[in-house]
């Protein structure tokens, strides 16, 4: 069960079945599994536990950028990712994660209009206040048929998106530490992260045979010194 999966024991099997991971494949989730941990160590700090992870979600997901597509946007990128993910969770744990662990949160955070876009475009004069209450609506009503339809990409997808608003809110400045103000959406994002970011990494070590793409900044010999200059797995 999902709940079971933490920085300890995913390290364990990390350290058990690396060596036929690919190299690249390896080097990803050491890097996802360091951010997890140092994420777990952060038990009353939710600004500081949702930014890492953040990060170890980053980890897990960003590839190398071919030129071709080096304008497409990151929330694209990654909603790419989360429908590979469910595509090959054959087990469907992100499902059973979805609706057995956490509905509260993630309705929670579908009716929160302060991590919806339109909500703050209206706020800095870019659309009108029925715009954004009417795209609200419509975004509501999506996400609310696909939790009852169980649609798990659907509801993932709009959960990221939300989350991504709290993501820029808080690593570009747009909110205050320790912050009364969205103690709400921070901690629903945390409960969602906690649960869902061991569970993605569980997911790339249960299939290993997937194109998981490159990650970026690989580790390269520093030709000053010799050495990797970027952590190695441990």
């Amino acid at each position: 069960m999902a709940l079971d999966l933490d920085y300890p024991s995913l390290k364990e099997r990390h350290r058990a079945l690396r060596d036929g991971f690919d190299p690249s494949l390896s080097l990803r989730i050491h890097r996802a599994l360091s951010w997890l941990q140092r994420a777990e160590q952060e038990t009353d700090d939710p600004d500081a536990r949702f930014i890492f992870l953040w990060i170890s979600f980053n980890a897990a997901y960003a590839n190398e950028i071919p030129a071709d597509l080096a304008r497409t946007p990151e929330q694209s990128r990654f909603l790419q990712y989360l429908q590979r993910l469910v595509d090959v969770d054959r087990e469907k744990l992100l499902y059973k994660l979805i609706w057995e662990q956490f509905p509260g949160p993630i309705r929670l955070l579908i009716d929160n209009p302060y991590v919806f876009k339109p909500f703050w475009q209206f706020q800095n004069g870019h659309i009108s206040q029925s715009e954004w209450e009417t795209a609200f609506s419509k975004a509501k009503s999506a996400a609310h048929r696909a939790l009852s339809e169980g649609n798990s990409y659907i509801v993932l997808s709009i959960v990221f998106q939300r989350l991504y608003i709290l993501r820029n809110q808080v690593v570009h400045g747009g909110s205050t530490w320790n912050s009364a103000v969205n103690r709400e959406q921070l901690n629903d994002g945390v409960a969602i992260m906690t649960q869902l970011v061991p569970l993605i990494i569980d997911l790339l070590m249960q299939h290993p045979n997937e194109d998981w793409g490159k990650p970026i900044y690989p580790v390269v010999e520093d030709v000053t010194t010799g050495r990797g200059s970027s952590a190695r797995s441990a």
